[in-house]
């Protein structure tokens, strides 16, 4: 017999995702950092590599979000 989904499993669901979401844009954001200088640096890799890998990782998970958004609507 297969397992339902209770309520208390979705909370904890959406409260994951939430999670994830957040730690990605913060991490994108450290990466791109400010006036050209990245806040979360990565040795042995050029800043300007660095702010390219963060502004890939914010609008990739912009982009998550709204395709995650319009999947439950449909």
């Amino acid at each position: 017999m297969a397992k339902t989904k209770g309520p208390f499993s979705t909370v904890v669901a959406l409260a994951v995702w939430i999670t994830g979401v957040l730690v990605s844009l913060a991490v994108g954001f450290g990466m791109i950092g400010e006036n050209g200088v990245p806040t979360l640096a990565i040795q042995y890799i050029p800043d300007v590599v660095t702010i390219v890998a963060g502004w890939i990782v914010v609008i990739l998970t912009l982009v998550s979000v709204i395709l995650a958004i319009i999947d439950k609507l449909r």
